[in-house]
C-alpha cells in the first residue's frame, strides 16, 4: 500500500513540475533595475513594481493605429476570464516605447478610455536609454518610420514593431512571449493557472 501510495505521489509530483517546466523561457529579469514613470507621473523601479506577483506585460505606444490596441484589448480579456475564475492577484502592465508622446497624463488617458483598473494596471513610460535597454532585455524592437509634421509642426511618426505580451513569474522571470495583437486567452491564462499551482 505504502509503495503505490509513493508512485502516486512521485507521479503527481513530476507532472506538477513537467507542467511548470512546459513554459518555454526561464530568464532572470531581476538582474538589472530600471527607473520609469507610471500613468500618475510617480517613479517607479521596474521589475521591483512587479515583485511577488505573476505579471502579463504588453508592449504598446498610444498613437498605434492597429496592433497595440488588439494587445491591450487582448490583455483586458485575459483580465476579464482571470476574474472568472477568481484569479484576481495578476498585474498587468503596459510600457510604452514611444517615451517621445506618451507622457504619463497621454498613458492615463488612454488607460481610462479602455476602462482599465489602476488596482491591477499599471502603464509606463521613461527615459528613451531606459525604455530602449528594457526593450533589448525582452527582445523587443520598435523602430519610428518615416516622420513627418503636422499642421500645428507636431512631430507625426509610425512605429514599426514586436508585436509582444509576456509573462513573468512571481520570482521576476520571464516564462513565456505572445503574439499580443492575436493573443490566443485561453493559452494565456492556462499558463497562469499553471503557474499559480
Amino acid at each position: 500500500m505504502n509503495k503505490i501510495l509513493l508512485t502516486t505521489f512521485s507521479v503527481i509530483l513530476l507532472f506538477v513540475i513537467s507542467c511548470k517546466e512546459k513554459l518555454p523561457l526561464d530568464k532572470d529579469l531581476t538582474k538589472k533595475s530600471y527607473n520609469l514613470i507610471n500613468q500618475e507621473g510617480e517613479e517607479v523601479k521596474f521589475p521591483e513594481i512587479i515583485k511577488g506577483h505573476l505579471t502579463v506585460l504588453g508592449f504598446i505606444y498610444t498613437h498605434c493605429p492597429d496592433i497595440c490596441p488588439m494587445t491591450t484589448h487582448n490583455m483586458y480579456l485575459t483580465e476579464k476570464e482571470l476574474s472568472k475564475a477568481n484569479i484576481n492577484d495578476v498585474k498587468f502592465v503596459a510600457l510604452s516605447f514611444d517615451p517621445d508622446r506618451d507622457s504619463p497624463e497621454v498613458l492615463k488617458k488612454f488607460a481610462e478610455v479602455r476602462e482599465l483598473d489602476f488596482n491591477s494596471w499599471t502603464l509606463l513610460t521613461g527615459e528613451k536609454n531606459a525604455v530602449n535597454d528594457l526593450l533589448k532585455r525582452f527582445d523587443v524592437k520598435a523602430i519610428k518610420t518615416d516622420e513627418s509634421a503636422d499642421e500645428e509642426g507636431n512631430s507625426e511618426y509610425s512605429m514599426m514593431h514586436t508585436d509582444r505580451i509576456s509573462l513573468i513569474d512571481k520570482n521576476g522571470r520571464l516564462r513565456k512571449n505572445y503574439k499580443g495583437s492575436t493573443l490566443n486567452i485561453e493559452e494565456l491564462v492556462n499558463d497562469i493557472k499553471t503557474l499559480k499551482d
